[in-house]
């Protein structure tokens, strides 16, 4: 497990049995824009398969903010769902936070770590984030393009020729 305290007592835990899920399910589901409406069995589910960084209060040990990792643990990540409680912004817990979680996926050795903003690219980019070379990425979102045989276009069976 990881923890780490800042100079004024905000601690980063990835301690599983301390992300308040409820509370996080209502920051996502009601202020996040990439997870309006999402149902607190889906962050249940997608915690419980992730690494949950969360960040709290000194004192009180409220959370404060979190964040969520999805990884192989040895070459690639995923972070996402990183938020901080409206009451605690402007305090650097954002940036803080993605910085702990990049020096922890290093230390783990994983070299490659994605995220997606609309918003805060000016937080991961003081950390070292930068914009994807558009013509190396590409996305399969299946909300917006359904992958069935009936929705693909029909093309003539493969043959081999010897």
């Amino acid at each position: 497990m990881f923890t780490l305290t800042r100079a004024d007592g905000y601690e980063i835990s990835t301690d599983p049995d301390r992300i308040d899920l409820d509370r996080v399910h209502v920051w996502l589901a009601t202020d996040a824009y990439w997870a309006l409406g999402r149902e607190r069995e889906t962050v249940a589910r997608a915690f419980a398969g992730s690494i949950g960084f969360g960040v709290y209060r000194p004192g009180d040990g409220r959370q404060a903010a979190v964040a969520r990792v999805v990884t192989d643990g040895a070459t690639f990540a995923w972070l996402c769902d990183v938020y901080v409680d409206p009451a605690e912004r402007g305090r650097g817990l954002g940036t803080w936070l993605a910085g702990a979680v990049r020096d922890h996926l290093g230390e783990l050795g994983v070299r490659r770590i994605l995220l997606a903003t609309l918003d805060a690219h000016g937080v991961y980019a003081k950390i070292g984030f930068r914009p994807v070379a558009p013509d190396r990425w590409m996305e399969l979102d299946q909300r917006v393009t359904p992958v069935t045989d009936k929705d693909q276009e029909s093309d003539p069976p493969l043959t081999v020729e010897r």
